[in-house]
């Protein structure tokens, strides 16, 4: 069997796919079929329904999936983009720029453990959406604070972060990102998860050069379709990415870890998109695909059914 995560697409890219698209699937038979499909990771979203950070007998499950990820083949990375796990009232509450944000720290702290258990390539997380009784100047406090604790514990075991930018949260573009790195020192172990999509939807400059503009800290990538301007995670070739060059700036880069597929709302046909996705990353990623950049500044951005956060 294949080394765990190192099967790649012809052009040396290694796509994965994110269990967030197989919300309606057991873990076991999600990991399954990604591995049956021929993808070389997997990006696990903590979870009540697949790995629950605060289930009882958590280190028996862990190392479940330890074993389950090396009989597959699959290579691993953390997201921590649950909708309800924290609280059953409110959607990814509380976040670091809560009053008060203890729940949310010991998740993420519970996130890098479980990343060092499984060898994880990089655990993800993101700012949140700032409540509107907090101001500016306080959520950014809180935010490098919460951040401060969260690399002091991936420090400790080894573990790698990925900071999103998030559409809609405190950091939500690449110049946020890169005052967020500032303001913590700089930190070797806190990278950047790129979500091609949002570039796409917000960052002034075409997808590509957001790719080369990174590519020093780029531990992450997430990977979807989108229009310029909406924050909606779209199957490819049903957006306005043109993902041949995209595909060819990683390379270029030399980029080796996952490109995660970032389908969060397909989950009621979660094996045919997983299948259809691979086989366009693959044709995209191919030499002979035709290349040609996307350019264009952003509008607004526009959140569908009102909701800042599509994930």
């Amino acid at each position: 069997m294949t080394a765990a995560g190192t099967a790649t697409s012809p052009a040396g890219l290694r796509f994965g796919y994110g269990t967030n698209g197989f919300a309606n699937h057991r873990l076991d038979d999600a990991l399954a079929v990604i591995a049956d499909l021929g993808y070389a990771g997997v990006a696990l979203t903590l979870d009540h329904d697949h790995l629950d950070p605060f289930a009882p007998g958590l280190t028996v499950r862990v190392d479940a999936v330890a074993r389950r990820l090396a009989e597959l083949g699959l290579g691993l990375v953390i997201e921590t983009g649950a909708r309800f796990l924290l609280d059953p009232w409110q959607k990814h509450a509380p976040t670091l720029l809560h009053d008060d944000p203890t729940r949310r720290i010991e998740f993420l702290r519970r996130a890098v453990a479980i990343g060092a258990d499984l060898g994880a390539e990089a655990v993800s997380f993101w700012a949140g959406v700032r409540p509107d009784t907090v101001t500016p100047a306080v959520a950014w406090d809180r935010l490098v604070a919460g951040c401060a604790t969260v690399v002091e514990a991936a420090e400790a075991v080894g573990v790698t972060l990925g900071f999103e930018p998030e559409p809609g949260m405190l950091v939500e573009d690449i110049a946020d990102w890169r005052r967020l790195h500032a303001a913590l020192g700089a930190p070797v172990r806190l990278g950047i998860t790129l979500d091609i999509g949002h570039c796409r939807c917000l960052e002034p400059r075409p997808v590509p050069d957001c790719v080369r503009d990174v590519a020093a800290h780029l531990v992450n990538v997430q990977i979807d379709d989108m229009r310029r301007g909406v924050h909606e995670h779209l199957e490819f070739g049903t957006g306005e990415i043109d993902f041949p060059p995209v595909l060819a700036a990683l390379r270029e880069i030399g980029y080796r870890g996952l490109v995660g597929v970032e389908l969060p709302r397909h989950s009621h046909a979660a094996p045919t998109v997983a299948a259809h996705s691979l086989d366009f990353l693959r044709a995209a990623a191919a030499p002979q695909a035709l290349c040609s950049a996307s350019t264009g500044a952003p509008p607004g951005v526009r959140y569908p059914d009102d909701d800042r956060r599509v994930e």
